[in-house]
């Protein structure tokens, strides 16, 4: 790691506005009493914004003084991340990733670019709009090469897109953040290859979580019929369509309630014999196929388990509520002794019976 140090030409002071102020007191509120300097990075951070993208020596001063800290203390925090900006910067920073991904994308021509327009490295250009530094990876590598612009990522660069990109900034045109070949996110450069089903065919928003109908039924793909896709799907229905939703629920409410009658009038309202307990644990052993919940499914929600993250489970407490043990599912309990039933201290050998109740063996 290469030595950081403060730049040789300071401001002579530095204060918090108002408004800052105001912030950097609600951030020391989230700590303890005593533990102030924990708020220091974020401290740093909002200087910087305020100080034209960089951190100056005076503003390290004040946020000791605020925090309570010694100012090598601060200094040592400052010099120490590089995303505090020591120097002086240009209105748009320009961080640019010169690590393997993208080198091997073309991160050499984009490097190029910023030598040609900007100049070398850590220099700010002539009209003060630009400056850049090479970074290690930033963490875009689907989308190389690229480069991070203040806080926003710029991917998919080609020399000409760049150099327009750069001629948009300085002309301060509005620009598109992201990807500037079109790409949507990190999907593949030329569409999706894959889960067209749950993503659409274009992969757009309007495609999201709805199944096309396939012109052959051959055609379909194991992952079309998927019991988790289908599921989450159900679900999605049942969120956007809740009457639809609701009707199917009663229906199956009906149902359970006529399969419980069915239970009590074979019984005559007393619990099953053992051979006929259903229950996974019961005496029996044995499962009720038609009753059984899915495989991998959450108890009581009809939520499974590899559902994707988000999908059918917008409502965390339905998901995870106690599930109502049924009469099925439960254990039975060996019955109880009788009262007077010999419990090893009555029989005959026994301390209370004395010798006479074993009189009658050798």
């Amino acid at each position: 790691m290469t030595v950081r140090r403060l730049a040789d030409i300071q401001p002579d002071s530095f204060d918090f506005t108002p408004e800052n102020r105001v912030w950097v007191d609600k951030q020391i509120r989230k700590y303890p009493e005593g533990r102030q300097a924990s708020a220091v990075m974020a401290l740093l951070r909002r200087a910087q914004q305020q100080h034209e993208g960089w951190v100056p020596k005076p503003a390290i001063e004040k946020i000791a003084e605020i925090l309570g800290m010694p100012y090598i203390r601060v200094l040592e925090v400052a010099t120490f991340y590089t995303m505090y900006n020591l120097a002086p910067v240009g209105k748009h920073f320009i961080q640019f990733c010169g690590t393997t991904p993208c080198v091997l994308r073309g991160a050499d021509a984009i490097k190029a670019v910023l030598e040609a327009r900007v100049g070398p490295m850590n220099a700010v250009s002539a009209d003060g709009n630009f400056s850049w530094l090479e970074v290690e990876c930033l963490g875009a590598c689907c989308n190389a090469p690229m480069v991070q612009i203040n806080d926003e990522y710029y991917e998919d660069l080609t020399a000409e897109n760049f150099d327009k990109l750069l001629d948009d900034l300085a002309a301060g045109r509005p620009v598109q953040r992201g990807s500037q070949t079109g790409r949507r996110t990190s999907e593949p450069a030329g569409g999706l290859t894959s889960l067209t089903t749950w993503y659409g065919a274009q992969g757009n928003q309007h495609g999201f979580g709805t199944t096309p109908v396939p012109d052959n039924e051959d055609v379909r793909t194991a992952a079309d019929r998927d019991p988790a896709l289908d599921d989450a799907l159900a679900a999605r229905v049942g969120r956007d369509m809740p009457e639809r939703h609701a009707e199917a629920s009663g229906r199956e409410a009906a149902a359970d309630i006529g399969s419980n009658d069915t239970g009590r009038q074979r019984t005559g309202g007393e619990a099953p014999p053992a051979e006929a307990d259903t229950g996974q644990g019961g005496l029996g052993g044995q499962r009720d196929v038609a009753n059984a919940r899915p495989e991998g499914s959450v108890a009581g929600t009809g939520t499974r388990t590899d559902d994707p993250v988000g999908v059918n489970q917008a409502e965390s407490a339905a998901v995870h509520k106690p599930h109502p043990e049924s009469a099925a599912d439960r254990q039975e309990s060996p019955p109880a002794p009788p009262a007077d039933a010999d419990r090893g201290q009555t029989g005959p050998g026994s301390p209370a019976a004395g010798p006479a109740a074993s009189a009658d063996k050798p």
